[in-house]
């Protein structure tokens, strides 16, 4: 399915949160790699720097410009991937829980967002969602494994800028995963095949007693999916950032019983545009320079 509605504004949203991600890491890293004590390894190579820079405290030098190649400007801070250089990406999400007699629930997604030579944005978007419960008359907390002496919560009303992932359990015997995956891919990443879900934006299932309920929804430029079971509950959301708040990926798992096994699972790949190795120099050039004020 080719869309600019609802899906281009999920494919603007998700993008520029990924590139906010990627900026906030690489500041984050040049803040620790800063607070921590120089090795002698790391003494060494910072005498090598380039005369300008060693001349920088006599002030009453004439002001001098001295070309700097990309080993040099690699290090220097304020270097970011920026929206613009963003042609595409693959989103891959999946939600899913065992229990312990049988029962499933699982909620999977993908979005894949291309840009075209005129600038055009093609978005596909694919959902799907399953509920299997063998037990008869509907999934019972007996057979379930849920505990009704535990309890699971508050991890909803976590907010955090960026990406969390939360696991709150109070239960044995169970496994569970949170694991999310930012890269940087200038390869056609490829979506999940899924079954009978191609152009639909949402999706849902549960057993016929609604004890175990599976769904997955795109939509207000994010992402929202939800397995709720007599067990616990396993959410994955994406929140666009605005005026007020930076964007946010957030995985929660909740569990309040025996023998279960759930994960959350997130993929964003990002493909950059083919740039020239002027280009990119010029680029290197200008963020170093919008870093000196």
């Amino acid at each position: 399915m080719n869309r600019n509605l609802s899906q281009c504004g999920i494919a603007a949203g998700v993008c520029a949160l990924a590139c906010a991600f990627a900026s906030g890491a690489a500041s984050a890293a040049e803040s620790i790699a800063a607070s921590q004590p120089a090795s002698p390894q790391a003494v060494q190579t910072m005498q090598a720097v380039p005369a300008f820079l060693s001349a920088a405290g006599q002030t009453t030098r004439a002001i001098h410009c001295e070309a700097v190649g990309d080993d040099v400007l690699s290090h220097q801070s304020g270097k970011y991937a920026g929206s613009e250089m963003i042609s595409g990406f693959v989103l891959n999400l999946l939600s899913q829980w065992q229990l312990p007699n049988g029962a499933s629930a699982v909620a999977q997604g993908a979005l894949a967002v291309a840009q075209n030579a005129a600038n055009q944005i093609n978005a596909q978007v694919q959902t799907y969602a399953k509920v299997v419960d063998p037990a008869p008359g509907g999934t019972t907390a007996q057979t379930s494994g849920a505990s009704p002496n535990a309890t699971a919560a508050g991890g909803q009303n976590v907010t955090v800028n960026g990406v969390s992932q939360i696991t709150q359990v109070a239960g044995n015997g169970n496994a569970g995963a949170n694991a999310a995956t930012i890269a940087w891919d200038n390869n056609a990443a490829q979506t999940a095949n899924l079954p009978g879900a191609a152009g639909q934006s949402s999706a849902a299932a549960s057993n016929a007693s609604g004890s175990i309920k599976a769904g997955i929804s795109f939509g207000n430029n994010g992402v929202s999916v939800t397995l709720q079971t007599p067990a616990g509950i396993a959410t994955q959301n994406i929140v666009p950032g605005g005026a007020q708040q930076a964007g946010a990926i957030a995985q929660l798992l909740q569990v309040a019983g025996n023998n279960q096994q759930v994960a959350n699972q997130l993929q964003l790949s990002l493909q950059t545009q083919q740039m020239t190795s002027q280009m990119i120099r010029q680029t290197g050039v200008l963020q170093a320079l919008r870093n000196l004020h």
